[in-house]
C-alpha cells in the first residue's frame, strides 16, 4: 500500500509515557491488575477553590472564543505570579496562555528555530523536547548525564555542546524525568558560559516549580543577563493537579511573546475559556493551599526511595522534586530473568510490565539508556504493591 503520510509524521516517535499508559489501559481491560506508574499525572482531585470558579464561569457564560493569547486578567495574575514566586517582572504583553505547557513549548519551537539550528538537551530531558525540535527542522544535540552527578549538566559540558549552529539550550528544573533541582549557584555557572554566546536562547520549563522538596526554586530569567533570552514555561497541570484542563503559559521577551500568538492564531487559537477562569483561581491563591500534595509527594518519595532501596540491582539517587524517581538498571543488562533477555531499559521496564504488572517507562525515550522512569503519583498502596512486586521478579 502506497504511503501517502508526510514524512514528518512517519518519522516522528510516539511519546513513550502516552504509549505505555494507552498499553496500560488495554490491559486493564483484559482484566489484569495493572498499577500504572508510568503517567506524570497527579493521582489528587483538582482543589475545590479552583472547581468553584469554573463552576462560576459557566454561569457566567464564559462560552465564547477567548482572546489568542490569553484573558487579560489571567495574565495578569500570570504576571503577579511571576513576581511573587520567581521574581521576574513581566508585562501581560510578555505572556502567551496555550493550550498546555506542551503547546507552549511547540509554539516556541516553531517561532525561534531554522533548519539545522542546534538545541542543547541535557539527557535526561521530557520525553517530548526532542520530537518538537525536529517537528521545527531544529536539531536536538544530547548532552549525557549521570546518576553521579544528580542527572545534571555542568558549565563545562554545556561549553563543549555549543557550535557554531546552536540555537537554544531547553531543559526542565525541577526535571522530567529525574526529578533534579538546579540551585540558583548552579544556574549561575551554565550563565556564565551563556554569556559568552548572546545569540543562544533559553526555554526554561518551570511546570514542576512547586513540587520541590528543597524549599526555594530558582529561575535562570531572574539571573544577570539571562531575562531577555529565556523564554520561561510553565502552567498547571502539575502543582493544581489540572492535568485534563489544558493550561500552560510562557513569559518571554515581547517579540518572542507576539510570535508565538501569531503562530497560535493559526493553529488553535485561545485556550479554554473556562478552564482559563478556573487558573486565575488557582494562580492568586497562595502556595499554602496546595501545600498538602506538595507534602504528600515528598512521603511518597522517600517511601519508594527506601523500598527500591532494598531491591538488588537499582542504583538510586535523590530527586530534590517533581514526582519521580530515575533509578539505574543498567546492572540487569545481559541477564536472563523468566526467560526474557535484557538487553537495556525498554527491555526491563517491558519485563516489568510482563511479570509484575507495574507499568514504567524506558529512560531511553527520554535520553537515557541506563535508566526508568517511575512515578510516585499513586497511593501509598499502590506504591507499595508496586514495589513488593517488582522485588518479587527481580
Amino acid at each position: 500500500m502506497t504511503n501517502h503520510l508526510s514524512e514528518r509524521i512517519t518519522n516522528m516517535a510516539t511519546s513513550a509515557t502516552l504509549e505505555m499508559a494507552a498499553k496500560t489501559r488495554e490491559l486493564r481491560s483484559e482484566g489484569k491488575d495493572i498499577i500504572g506508574l508510568s503517567l506524570g499525572e497527579p493521582d489528587f482531585n483538582i482543589p475545590d477553590f479552583i472547581k468553584d470558579a469554573a463552576k462560576q464561569a459557566i454561569d457566567d457564560n464564559y462560552s465564547s472564543y477567548s482572546p489568542v493569547d490569553g484573558y487579560a486578567d489571567l495574565k495578569q495574575a500570570i504576571a503577579n505570579k511571576f513576581k511573587r514566586d520567581n521574581g521576574l517582572e513581566y508585562s501581560i504583553n510578555q505572556i502567551v496562555v496555550s493550550t498546555g505547557a506542551k503547546q507552549s513549548l511547540a509554539n516556541v519551537a516553531m517561532v525561534m528555530l531554522d533548519a539545522g539550528d542546534e538545541v542543547i538537551l541535557p539527557a535526561p530531558y521530557w520525553v517530548s523536547y526532542s520530537d518538537i525540535v525536529k517537528i521545527a527542522e531544529g536539531v536536538p544535540v544530547e548532552v549525557p548525564t549521570s546518576i553521579e552527578s544528580d542527572f545534571k549538566m555542568t558549565p563545562a559540558q554545556l561549553e563543549k555542546a555549543i557550535t557554531p549552529k546552536t540555537k537554544m539550550i531547553w531543559f526542565s528544573s525541577p526535571c522530567n524525568p529525574s526529578g533534579s533541582v538546579y540551585s540558583k549557584e548552579e544556574l549561575e555557572g551554565l550563565a556564565v558560559v551563556l554569556r559568552k554566546y548572546p545569540n543562544i536562547f533559553i526555554i526554561s520549563d518551570e511546570i514542576y516549580e512547586h513540587i520541590n522538596f528543597i524549599g526555594g526554586h530558582a529561575s535562570i530569567a531572574s539571573i544577570d543577563g539571562m531575562y531577555e533570552r529565556t523564554i520561561t514555561v510553565n502552567g498547571v497541570s502539575k502543582a493544581f493537579a489540572m492535568t485534563g484542563w489544558r493550561i500552560g503559559y510562557i513569559g518571554a521577551a515581547d517579540w518572542i511573546a507576539k510570535a508565538c500568538t501569531k503562530f497560535q492564531g493559526q493553529i488553535t487559537s485561545g485556550a479554554n475559556a473556562i478552564a482559563q477562569r478556573a487558573t486565575i483561581a488557582a494562580l492568586n491563591a497562595p502556595v499554602s493551599k496546595i501545600q498538602y500534595m506538595i507534602d504528600e509527594f515528598h512521603k511518597r518519595r522517600d517511601l519508594v526511595l527506601e523500598l527500591l532501596g532494598e531491591i538488588d540491582g537499582f542504583k538510586l539517587n535523590v530527586p530534590e522534586g517533581a514526582f519521580y524517581v530515575f533509578p539505574n538498571i543498567s546492572s540487569f543488562f545481559g541477564k536472563t530473568l523468566k526467560g526474557s533477555i535484557i538487553n537495556n531499559a525498554s527491555d526491563f521496564a517491558l519485563y516489568l510490565l510482563e511479570h509484575a504488572n507495574v507499568a514504567t517507562v524506558t529512560g531511553e525515550a527520554f535520553g537515557n539508556p541506563d535508566c526508568i522512569r517511575i512515578s510516585y503519583a499513586a497511593s501509598e498502596k499502590e506504591l507499595k504493591e508496586a514495589m513488593a512486586r517488582i522485588k518479587a521478579v527481580v
